[in-house]
């Protein structure tokens, strides 16, 4: 195991977070049967290997007045890569973008308010300069919620009694 990877003790660490994201560190502590400087320490550390990503990731935009989420790949002129990713980055409705392998370059996943927005935003992609092609996909239902919780069940190993 590599020395930035998340050990079984940060699993049981993380999971317990999944399930009480306000637990308090003595709270933490008692639940995990670990020492309270043990857990501050573990949660210092997951933080400064970027292993905790943004509280951002956890606000659903519906709430926000963004209903609609869709998925665009673009395909950039290849020296003006970097460019377009920081256009990509001022255009507020863009969630998140990927550099992806394949026939396009980018996966970009856009939020909008309804049908007319999108298709403004689409426009606003399509007319940035270096991105040649784009193709838009609309995510009509949410089958698998983002989680982790599997992967990190499987490192912490069996629910210790």
């Amino acid at each position: 195991m590599r020395n930035d990877e998340v050990d079984a003790t940060d699993a049981r660490l993380l999971l317990a977070l999944g399930e009480s994201p306000r637990a308090s560190v003595l709270g933490l502590a008692e639940q995990l049967g670990l020492s309270r400087n043990t857990v501050q320490a573990r949660l210092a550390g997951l933080e400064a290997r970027g292993v905790l990503g943004s509280f951002e990731r956890r606000i659903d935009p519906a709430a926000l007045g963004y209903p609609l989420t869709a998925f665009v790949t673009v395909q950039v002129v290849q020296r003006m890569l970097a460019e377009v990713a920081a256009a990509l980055d001022e255009v507020p409705e863009v969630v998140e973008v990927l550099g992806i392998s394949g026939q396009t370059d980018l996966l970009v996943q856009v939020v909008a308010r309804d049908a007319d927005d999108l298709y403004r935003i689409s426009g606003q992609l399509l007319g940035t300069e270096g991105v040649e092609r784009t193709s838009t996909s609309l995510v009509m239902r949410r089958l698998v919620e983002h989680r982790l919780a599997p992967l990190l069940e499987r490192i912490a190993g069996p629910r210790q009694a």
